[in-house]
């Protein structure tokens, strides 16, 4: 048997050993859904899992942001307390994170009392060195409440955009971050009441202190090693002169400002959320029995923080502010959010219920957890805005999965069972194809290493694939099952390589689809562990004379019904926006009974229908009202054929004083409404044997 010795890139070498990696706490006021997987959880996932693989020192943390307005809000609507809410929705959350597979090292919340504790004593520390300055403010104030609001509390228009239904902290539209008092008609969102100024105190974060060392630590120090579109929005903010931040707020929910004279105020949840990072992983090192302050304060350490591009200003400015105020702290060394996922071509609404929701999903596509991992990572927006269609998550799951990495796999474990009982069988000299191909499959986890490092996740997950790419390739040229006729030698060589290639999808394919390598494992029966680099390093992945277990589907086909399900799903949504948000004509001008009774409503069948010439609204209608056959012109048109009317029996005003419209005289009118999706419906009688002519009183 021949052995390799292959030599290993450079690139490869890593030498950070300890990495601290946060996921944007997720806001308990509602489930998660596919944007938030595909903006934040997903890559920060495949990322950590990346860096355990190459036996990195890794504290994966995140928690329930449970603070803040819309958590009040959405209590005061379901009248419940906000308590009642964080509890519900993180408990909903978490569950589907840990069945999901996001691989956090400590999911906490920021409810609990290590993160109350973690967050007034480091607003104190901050306080107790003047780092705050203290300002009495003119506040926006809601007289029939009796309160100030909070910026979610106020809702406007939009000072750059024009929304009109912008938060007094940032527009959901554009994504701008703005104070409450910036709006343009301001109103209440508690009592829809218009808020007059009043004057508050509030602790402020002097950012403007900072702009000179945020230039030179981001516009400097970043330019080349952050994303475009975080620089960039990075850039803007500081060019745009920085100001100080309120760091306390005018609410009964949340953690108290630790400090005399501040009663009736809590930290403002942006200052308390990031801090959640913090606790969480004083949380994870007592229950591991080590110490936390490696992970935060040890210069060696690599800080990162996945988020989404709303988010970008708080990671990039405010909290690393924060942590350059305390000074004992490392900064983050990147933060590589992303841009929006939108749904079918609209942007994702949880207001509207337009999204794919994660517990929904994984109760609609039982054990597909990767399925969606897959899926969203492929669709990845990493550079820009991109799209999730269910149409796209079927192709990809049956040409992708199904057709290239199941099928290889389902070749290679049918094969051997088929020639050799699934003994792993000892191969013979390697020719010239079997040499490059393991050359290839050396070389694959350097390239996807060198995208993953760059946080090119969309493209590291599109080189796995080519691993199986290169399986199916092998067995294709080389044909086992003729060479097993002619050449028992060979077919033994061939079926080895093609187990290697097995096994280091295995390990390969951990950080995008741990479900799928763990099932791999399962079937090759490896309970070895193997890092990332043995892929590289070591001769053989699999040994001769190993036995391997029986064949099962890694993947299956999505069927037709299921991706109509789905989209039925969201026009059932569509329509119940629709609804809600369709506008009804007021009311008008009460009328006496005398002259209601002067409208003669009868029962008419339609005879014939033709199109006006020259027009696309209006039909040429015979109608027998039981009185006479008369002409009626309708502007129906654009909602009936004529062929389908025709037959029809409708509601006619017959006593209408006639009117020519386009030369024909319409002598009279069929009753009309409107449906939820604009489409025009008969105002007609449900009753068969209903005579024409007859009246309705």
């Amino acid at each position: 048997m021949e052995t390799l010795f292959l030599s290993f890139p450079v690139s490869m070498a890593n030498t950070t050993k300890r990495y601290t990696i946060t996921a944007a706490l997720p806001y308990t006021n509602g489930p998660v859904h596919i944007g938030h997987l595909a903006g934040v959880y997903v890559p920060a996932d495949i990322y950590a899992r990346y860096q355990r693989l190459q036996h990195k020192d890794v504290a994966f943390v995140c928690g329930s942001d449970e603070h803040g307005v819309p958590i009040t809000l959405k209590a005061k609507k379901e009248g419940i307390t906000p308590q009642q809410v964080v509890d519900k929705y993180h408990e909903m959350i978490k569950s589907s994170f840990q069945e999901f597979g996001i691989s956090f090292d400590n999911y906490s919340r920021t409810s609990a009392a290590i993160h109350h504790k973690t967050a007034s004593e480091f607003f104190k520390t901050l306080y107790d060195q003047g780092k705050f300055t203290e300002e009495v403010t003119q506040q926006l104030y809601d007289p029939e409440a009796d309160q100030f609001l909070a910026d979610r509390f106020v809702v406007g228009t939009c000072p750059k955009c024009g929304y009109e239904e912008s938060y007094g902290d940032q527009c959901e539209n554009c994504g701008t971050s703005h104070n409450a008092t910036d709006l343009i008609n301001p109103r209440s969102a508690i009592s829809g009441a218009k808020p007059i100024l009043k004057e508050t105190r509030h602790w402020f974060l002097p950012l403007d202190q900072y702009e000179p060392w945020l230039r030179e630590w981001i516009l400097e120090g970043h330019q080349s090693d952050w994303k475009t579109n975080v620089y960039g929005q990075c850039k803007s903010w500081i060019d745009d002169g920085l100001r100080p931040r309120a760091v306390t707020r005018d609410l009964d929910w949340g953690i108290p400002v630790p400090v005399e004279g501040a009663e009736g105020k809590v930290l403002y949840v942006w200052f308390d959320a990031p801090i959640g990072y913090i606790s969480s992983t004083k949380e994870w090192a007592a229950e591991k029995g080590i110490d936390w302050e490696p992970y935060w304060k040890d210069e060696d350490a690599r800080l990162l923080h996945f988020i989404g591009k709303d988010n970008i200003v708080f990671h990039c400015i405010i909290f690393p502010s924060m942590l350059k105020a305390e000074g004992s702290y490392i900064l983050p060394e990147n933060v590589p959010a992303n841009e929006f996922l939108n749904l079918e071509g609209n942007k994702i609404s949880t207001s509207k219920n337009w999204a794919v929701w994660l517990h929904e999903y994984l109760e609609d596509f039982p054990g597909q957890q990767d399925v969606l991992r897959y899926v969203l990572t492929a669709n990845a927006p990493e550079t820009k805005d991109n799209d999730f269609t269910w149409a796209d998550f079927q192709a990809r799951n049956n040409n992708e999965l199904v057709a290239i990495y199941g099928n290889f796999i389902n070749r290679v474990v049918v094969l051997t069972h088929k020639y050799y009982e699934g003994e792993v069988p000892q191969p013979g000299e390697l020719n010239g194809t079997d040499l490059d191909t393991l050359q290839q499959l050396r070389e694959l986890p350097v390239s996807i290493s060198e995208s993953i490092e760059r946080f090119r996740f969309r493209e590291a997950q599109a080189k796995l694939m080519e691993v199986a790419r290169l399986g199916n390739k092998y067995l294709a040229d080389e044909e086992p099952w003729k060479t097993i006729k002619t050449d028992a030698n060979r077919t033994k060589t061939v079926m080895f390589v093609a187990i290697q290639i097995a096994r280091a999808l295995a390990v390969l394919s951990e950080p995008f689809l741990p479900h799928t390598a763990g099932k791999l494992n399962s079937i090759l029966d490896t309970s070895d562990s193997l890092e990332w680099n043995d892929v590289c390093e070591e001769s053989w992945l699999v040994q001769p004379g190993h036995q391997i277990g029986k064949s099962e589907l890694l993947f299956t086909k999505v069927e037709d019904q299921q991706i109509q399900g789905q989209l039925d799903k969201l026009e059932a949504s569509k329509a119940a926006n629709e609804a809600a948000n369709r506008e009804v004509e007021p009311q008008k001008d009460t009328i006496s009974f005398e002259d209601f009774t002067k409208m003669d409503l009868r029962v008419g069948t339609i005879l014939e229908a033709d199109k006006m010439p020259k027009t696309k609204k209006l039909l040429v209608l015979k109608v027998d009202t039981g009185l006479d056959v008369r002409t009626i012109v309708s502007g129906i048109a654009e909602s009936y054929s004529p062929e389908e009317i025709v037959g029809k029996q409708v509601t006619v005003l017959v006593n209408l004083a006639p009117r020519k419209l386009r030369g024909v005289e319409s002598q009279g009118m069929i009753l009309m409404t409107e449906g939820n999706n604009g489409q025009l419906m008969f105002v007609n009688p449900d009753e068969a044997g209903i005579d024409n002519g007859s009246g309705i009183n």
